[in-house]
């Protein structure tokens, strides 16, 4: 990305209804003001190569299981990246100035790498997903409005079931693991509120290093995580009805698009839209 680009003025876009996921749940966390220019200004932010490389890997994953069983191999899976790139790179022709022609090649392979290494770590052909990038969305009995996409889910013959993640970065040391074992908890929570079953399995499988992180929620564990997400929401609607959204530092800082936008930082917010209503009003 160019510093040209990456100065250009922040444009904010249309406020839209609110509901919770995990990643605005995450950006709240780490700083509210974050929130506010993310879910309710909109500012539109540099795509990076590693997000767009999982976007890209998701796609060929979410195409595979899609095929019939006999099909479902690494070299047919791998021949899904090059169309799915060209494909996003025609909806969004800012990615080939991310990833310029001489360096597309070099990308590919990477994300040829993550395709592989999910079948290092599963054998599609014997069972077949429910269902793949599930959208979800739906206000919890605590009248927390939450949506947001499931990347598989998969049926046992007993009904049992399981919500599979999959993850192009670094698997986190335990003591950072929290946001990836938010994201699963949340989608068990927003599963069995829909479909009235809790997952018997959340796993995230981590491409990138052939290797899984598991968890096995119960009922009481949902409805204490629920309640969580109640006093989330609580805090976020208080912020956004008077139009206080503070800013929080920390060492991510350093990573963050909107530093001129931030009073943290010298910057100054964009006049506030306003509180824009949420799914659930």
């Amino acid at each position: 990305m160019t510093a040209d680009k990456q100065a250009q003025p922040h444009a904010p876009r249309r406020p839209r209804p609110l509901a919770l996921s995990p990643s605005r749940a995450s950006d709240y966390n780490q700083c509210p003001l974050l929130y506010r220019f993310r879910a309710i200004d909109r500012l539109p932010e540099p795509k990076t190569i590693a997000q767009v490389k999982g976007t890209l890997v998701h796609a060929a994953l979410e195409k595979t299981h899609e095929l019939p069983r006999d099909e479902r191999t690494y070299p047919r899976a791998v021949k899904f990246l090059k169309p799915e790139w060209e494909l996003m790179c025609e909806k969004d022709t800012e990615l080939k100035e991310l990833v310029p022609e001489d360096e597309t090649l070099d990308f590919l392979i990477d994300a040829r790498d993550l395709v592989k290494g999910y079948f290092q770590m599963e054998n599609p052909q014997g069972f077949d997903a429910k269902a793949v990038e599930m959208y979800v969305d739906t206000v919890l009995p605590n009248n927390v409005p939450v949506r947001g996409f499931i990347d598989r889910v998969d049926e046992a013959p007993t009904g049992q079931v399981r919500v599979v993640d999959y993850k192009t970065g670094k698997k986190p040391k335990p003591q950072y693991s929290h946001d990836a074992q938010f994201q699963m908890r949340f989608y068990a929570l927003v599963y069995w509120r829909i479909h009235g079953v809790i997952p018997t399995q959340l796993r995230l499988m981590y491409l990138k290093v052939f290797d899984s992180m598991f968890l096995m929620p119960s009922r009481e564990e949902l409805e204490y995580f629920e309640r969580d997400l109640g006093d989330l929401w609580a805090k976020i609607e208080g912020d956004g009805k008077e139009g206080l959204f503070r800013p929080k530092k920390s060492k991510l800082c350093g990573w963050c698009s909107f530093q001129d936008l931030c009073p943290a930082f010298g910057g100054t917010p964009p006049e506030y839209p306003g509180w824009p209503g949420s799914t659930a009003d």
